[in-house]
């Protein structure tokens, strides 16, 4: 199983899905096991899921770090 692969197919889906995004965020044993089709045990979705959730906020950082940058950047500009 390859966790890496999972963890970006699901984040893919999530962000494409606010509905499943939010259902996530109540359930996220049952909405992951749901979109991989596989019921897992506890000692192996547990880091998926931290994988999922860390994955959701480094990239909703880097989002806002790029808008922060584009607003700094046009104070620069002449």
């Amino acid at each position: 199983m390859d966790i890496q692969k999972i963890i970006s197919d699901v984040v893919a889906k999530l962000k494409a899905d606010d509905s499943l995004l939010e259902s996530f965020q109540k359930n996220p044993t049952k909405v992951l096991e749901k979109l991989v089709g596989v019921d897992l045990p506890d000692d192996k979705i547990d880091p998926i899921i931290k994988g999922i959730k860390a994955k959701l906020n480094l990239d909703d950082l880097a989002e806002k770090a790029e808008g922060i940058m584009g607003a700094l950047g046009g104070l620069f500009k002449k």
